[in-house]
């Protein structure tokens, strides 16, 4: 079976309640818990393969719910480091009247932000050579200081040569970076180290202002690309050449767009582990990312996932 490691952050979410917006019950909330890359992980497993979540977390029973609810998905949590007297990251979703969201962050001292310099972070990383794919976003990086970002490159760099994938995606936050010009930078050296890069405008263009499709895709030297728009197409670069991928239309009505984008990250990685070309591996990126954004949260029911999304993909070799 293909192996996928995903590394991250996942966070303590708390969520208005709905109806909750105005009036007397306008503080009650949900908990529950969410991070980019764990949604992709999420997903992978649900579409088949073995993906292992690499993180860090406290010792506290929040955290311990967070492995009980990883390991019901079929998420392998033998590398997550936890650590002590730590807490994971918070988050708080508030939604005005109209659906409009916005979020509030209160991670800081988050477990997860120690990842690249612990005592067992030596070995978290020389694992990373025993997988197929490894994965990770902008919001992935941002989280360690340039040494913890330095010894991340220097084990991709040592996967890769032991015959791993790098899948980067740009999922890029401006709160997590002290400037743009940092953010850049990395952003730079991760785009030229990554084998597979799924990116887009959303992503691109604060960095970048103004900048043409083309441009963006100039800037990212790989040779598989995915470039999603901010309609439901994308464009992908494959050996220099490009082609233009168009989403299904929609079977119901958009109602959450959380983990759009890292629903099409699990699905496209998916799909090219089982041996789909890139053109088909984004088809079936844009059909679960069609589905999932009809479903609130990031997370959608079991029985909504589109069914044969990806079939045998423990059957077929990497291609």
């Amino acid at each position: 079976m293909s192996k996928v490691a995903c590394i991250g952050e996942c966070m303590i979410e708390l969520k208005q309640a709905q109806g909750t917006q105005q009036g007397a019950e306008a503080g009650l909330y949900s908990r529950g818990y969410g991070g980019d890359t764990l949604n992709t992980a999420v997903y992978l497993a649900r579409l088949g393969a073995s993906a292992d979540y690499i993180t860090a977390l406290g010792d506290d029973s929040l955290s311990d719910e967070m492995i009980a609810g990883w390991a019901a998905e079929g998420v392998g949590t033998a590398r997550v480091a936890r650590l002590p007297g730590k807490l994971p990251g918070l988050y708080m979703i508030e939604t005005d009247d109209k659906g409009e969201r916005r979020f509030f962050h209160w991670r800081d001292s988050a477990a997860a932000r120690s990842l690249m310099d612990l005592p067992q972070t030596p070995e978290l990383l020389s694992s990373l050579a025993g997988y197929d794919v490894v994965y990770l976003s902008a919001i992935t990086l941002s989280l360690y200081g340039g040494e913890g970002r330095a010894r991340l490159f220097a084990a991709l760099k040592g996967a890769r040569e032991a015959g791993a994938r790098f899948a980067f995606d740009t999922n890029f936050r401006a709160r997590g970076w002290p400037d743009l010009d940092v953010a850049r930078a990395v952003f730079q050296e991760a785009l030229a180290a990554a084998d597979i890069v799924l990116a887009s405008t959303e992503d691109l263009l604060p960095l970048y202002p103004g900048e043409s499709n083309v441009a963006l895709l100039a800037r990212i030297p790989g040779t598989e690309v995915v470039l999603k728009l901010s309609e439901p197409a994308s464009i992908l670069r494959l050996q220099g050449a490009l082609h233009s991928v168009q989403a299904e239309p929609l079977k119901a009505s958009v109602v959450d767009t959380t983990a759009a984008g890292d629903s099409f990250a699990a699905a496209y990685v998916a799909a090219r582990l089982a041996g789909a070309d890139p053109i088909e591996a984004a088809r079936t990126g844009h059909r679960l990312a069609g589905v999932v954004v009809c479903h609130p949260g990031a997370i959608i029911p079991r029985a909504a996932m589109p069914p044969d999304l990806i079939p045998a993909i423990s059957r077929k070799a990497p291609p």
